[in-house]
């Protein structure tokens, strides 16, 4: 006689899914190589998807119209490159002004500290020394995610066609493995899966085109010098959820104390970037970055820190798409439908706790 997970005492179902949860995280962790292209070329290929199907609409074969599609990606990627290349060209003629500024600013920096908190240079520069090699680990592991970075972007190309190639086969699949009373259900997790992250990454691309255009545009009002390739630089760093905005603020704050007198511009540079913080927090994302799926701040946090320890740079990218999916699936299952409620961001205006609470007194008074 089998004995099912679900009948057992909830000490032993707890410790049975935490075992499972600890198992595949595991796993995620030690293929991450494999696993971090298919899950970039998954998502790209969904994003791929509707055009490919226009293609081959217009008389285009199939592997023909999945190979325009991955071009006009290709061209667009390119000229996005190029348009920062060109910028951190100039960047690049004005770097050894740039550090010969920034070492004055450093060496009265260091004479401020001496003056006011009686601590000596060279005591300073040891701790600076320290620091830094204390913080080469960091380093190496920053590294070391930007070279896996670049091994996502060889590959990327060869899962992306192969995904739309045997796009049919795989949905198939998924049909097919589950019992034939649950496929309504797949049907409506795939339909909605692809419409959401279609409109996630879309929502992302023009949400991050305002943004560089708003900082690009403040900061070259404030006179920061390379406002465009900085302002590009906070943007993309802006789709880190609620970390890289706060990052993104530290690099125009920097090159105006490099080239700047006083601390009149630092403190515009704050101000227009909380601004621009305000109007893409409630304005740009509720209503471009338009997915189907919400998650809450508070979850939204935590997956993007969980990501970033299990795949690192690209952890943090994928945490959001991969728990938006992850809710569409739960609130599929009765059995996981709190688990969805949990991640959502519909905020119950009533305490299932209380509502008990006041049926337990209102029993209490109630004569016997």
């Amino acid at each position: 006689m089998s004995i099912k997970i679900k009948d057992q005492p909830f000490y032993i179902q707890s410790t049975a899914v935490l075992f499972g949860i600890i198992l595949l995280v595991y796993v995620m962790s030690q293929l991450a190589d494999i696993l971090v292209p298919l899950a970039f070329a998954a998502f790209l290929a969904i994003l791929l998807n509707p055009l490919c199907n226009w293609l081959q609409r217009h008389k285009f074969g199939r592997g023909l119209s999945i190979a325009t599609a991955m071009l006009a990606a290709l061209i667009v990627v390119t000229a996005v490159f190029y348009f920062l290349s060109t910028q951190i060209m100039q960047f690049g003629d004005a770097l050894p002004t740039l550090e010969k500024k920034f070492s004055t600013i450093t060496l009265h920096l260091k004479e401020w500290i001496s003056q006011n908190f009686n601590v000596p240079v060279a005591k300073q520069d040891e701790l600076v020394k320290e620091t830094l090699n204390n913080s080469r680990t960091m380093v190496g592991k920053t590294l070391n995610g930007l070279i896996g970075t670049l091994g996502v972007i060889v590959l990327l190309p060869v899962y992306i066609f192969f995904m739309l190639l045997y796009k049919t086969l795989i949905l198939n699949f998924l049909y097919e493995v589950f019992s034939e009373e649950n496929s309504k259900k797949v049907g409506e997790i795939l339909s909605e899966t692809k419409g959401a992250i279609q409109s996630y990454i879309i929502g992302l691309l023009i949400e991050t085109t305002i943004v560089a255009i708003l900082n690009s545009t403040a900061l070259l009002l404030l006179g920061i010098k390379y406002g465009i390739l900085i302002g590009c630089i906070g943007a993309i760093l802006n789709l880190i959820p609620y970390l890289g905005g706060i990052v993104a603020i530290a690099l125009p704050v920097l090159m105006a104390t490099v080239t700047k007198d006083g601390y009149s511009t630092q403190l515009g540079v704050i101000i227009a970037y909380i601004v621009i913080q305000f109007i893409d927090n409630n304005i740009l994302v509720p209503r471009i970055v338009s997915s189907k799926v919400q998650i809450n701040a508070l979850m939204s946090i935590i997956v993007v820190l969980l990501g970033n320890q299990l795949w690192g740079l690209s952890g943090m990218f994928l945490s959001i798409p991969f728990v938006a999916v992850l809710k569409i699936i739960f609130d599929r299952i009765d059995e996981l439908k709190p688990w969805g409620k949990l991640l959502g961001d519909n905020i119950p205006t009533k305490n299932i706790g209380e509502r008990w609470k006041s049926r337990q007194r209102k029993k209490a008074v109630l004569p016997s």
